[in-house]
């Protein structure tokens, strides 16, 4: 409601970062994914989404559904108050299954894909080659939107995993790290998608649209996000962090290799964790049904009660400028401690 010039500088570096002409913000990613859906499901007169199995998107309420081992739809365990049958917006497929995501398409019923361009919040599960240049065409096959939530990908450079991986998605989202914790979401769309969602907002509809609100780029937001983008996430940033994450990945690996364990490790730029698996997982099923809750728990509170504090729902650590290489070696240490303690 109150525009600023950071907003104006904001939307410009955002374009320049991720190659999308237009840019809106929220106050959260949730609710940058809730808009773009919204959108895009206006623009093509089309009721479903399709998301991943096991995806994480904030609390949009069309992605809180899982699959069973039939194929079927229903809500995510956990899921609080679901208003109705998941099934009835939604279409979940595995990750890196292109066949089952063309089976999802065909019907034309489908508005727009959500993905993460790499699953993070099941654990880091990244995409098999080929797998978005395949989701790509299929989308465009079937007259499908393709949104990339960058929310937790953006630890992969500037611009995010798109710009790393030159990705040619319609609609990007991402949110808190650009701001650095205060409240915020950014969704920016191609000027194809901005000037058919442009003639969808007729004036007769008012203010109350089902997207926007009041404290949506806000000036202190706006002004955060311009700071962490022009002296923070920069160039410099990644160069700096990436191999650190690498360092912590490589600790771990040593400690794997000298106990001669059946668990194993990935690395998403500053983003890294270990499993208690012998491979990384392919889509979420798989990650679901390697995690090892006890293992889980057992490691973060050694870590914890030894000044290490690890991301509480997986084993997850992400590298900023406040760590050192003597953080990492530190973690090296206790978690070679923590593993000796089991295996004797």
């Amino acid at each position: 409601m109150l525009p600023t010039e950071d907003a104006t500088w904001n939307s410009r570096e955002l374009q320049r970062r991720f190659g999308l002409k237009y840019w809106q913000f929220s106050t959260s990613a949730t609710d940058a994914n809730r808009f773009a859906l919204r959108m895009a499901r206006q623009i093509t007169k089309r009721p479903k989404v399709v998301v991943f199995n096991w995806c994480y998107h904030g609390t949009v309420d069309e992605v809180f559904a899982t699959l069973t081992e039939d194929g079927k739809t229903i809500n995510r365990v956990g899921n609080i108050g679901p208003q109705i049958d998941p099934s009835v917006t939604t279409k979940v497929v595995e990750w890196n299954d292109a066949e089952a995501l063309e089976e999802a398409l065909k019907d034309r019923d489908v508005a727009v894909v959500l993905a993460e361009p790499v699953m993070t919040n099941i654990g880091i599960v990244h995409p098999e080659p080929g797998f978005h240049k395949t989701m790509r065409e299929l989308t465009r096959k079937h007259g499908t939107y393709l949104l990339i939530d960058e929310t937790h990908t953006i630890c992969t450079g500037i611009g995010g995993y798109t710009r790393e991986h030159n990705l040619d998605p319609d609609i990007v989202t991402c949110g808190k790290t650009l701001a650095s914790g205060i409240p915020v979401g950014a969704y920016g769309f191609t000027e194809e998608f901005g000037d058919k969602i442009a003639k969808e907002l007729d004036a007769l509809y008012g203010l109350v649209k089902g997207i926007g609100g009041t404290l949506a780029a806000n000036a202190i937001t706006m002004a955060a996000m311009k700071a962490i983008l022009k002296d923070v996430l920069t160039e410099d940033f990644y160069k700096r962090n990436i191999p650190k994450a690498a360092r912590f990945n490589e600790g771990v690996e040593s400690v794997i290799e000298e106990f001669e364990l059946p668990w194993s490790t990935t690395q998403l730029g500053t983003r890294t964790e270990y499993w208690f698996c012998p491979e990384v997982a392919k889509n979420g099923s798989e990650a679901v049904s390697f995690r090892d809750f006890e293992l889980d728990w057992y490691a973060h509170l050694y870590c914890l009660n030894r000044g290490i504090l690890m991301t509480p729902f997986h084993n997850m650590a992400i590298m900023t400028d406040a760590h050192t290489d003597a953080d990492i070696d530190k973690h090296t240490k206790v978690f070679r401690e923590a593993v000796s303690k089991i295996v004797d």
